[in-house]
């Protein structure tokens, strides 16, 4: 079964954040791609830009428009993904507890199972 593990991020939260700290979740993020990479979890993972450099494609009467920033009222925001593939929700839910965001207040992990999939072909 596979699963998205999507990191939900505040960026008060961050900028609150010691360098000691930060350093600590970067860490945190290699030992945790070491781990599922060797226990054959693991398939992608993504960072993501923050928000303030999105574009956002909208439809207006059917017609689709750009329109700066996503403009969203809330303030977290999807910052970065692992794509796995375990055995079950469970082990998805352990393994979402192991990343380092899930242990800072503010910080979420959301744990989605994946309906449809297709791959580009290389």
């Amino acid at each position: 079964m596979k699963y998205l593990l999507m990191m939900q991020v505040d960026r008060e939260v961050l900028d609150a954040l010691s360098a000691e700290q930060m350093d600590a979740i970067g860490a945190g993020h290699g030992e945790f791609m070491d781990a599922i990479t060797a226990s054959g979890e693991f398939i992608l993972t993504q960072a993501l830009g923050d928000p303030s450099v999105s574009t956002v494609v909208r439809s207006a009467g059917g017609v689709p428009q750009v329109h700066d920033g996503p403009f969203l009222e809330a303030k977290e925001f999807l910052g970065g993904f692992y794509l796995v593939d375990v055995d079950s929700k469970e082990r998805a839910l352990e393994l979402a507890t192991l990343i380092p965001d899930a242990k800072i207040d503010g910080l979420a992990i959301e744990v989605r199972p994946v309906a449809f999939e297709k791959a580009a072909d290389f």
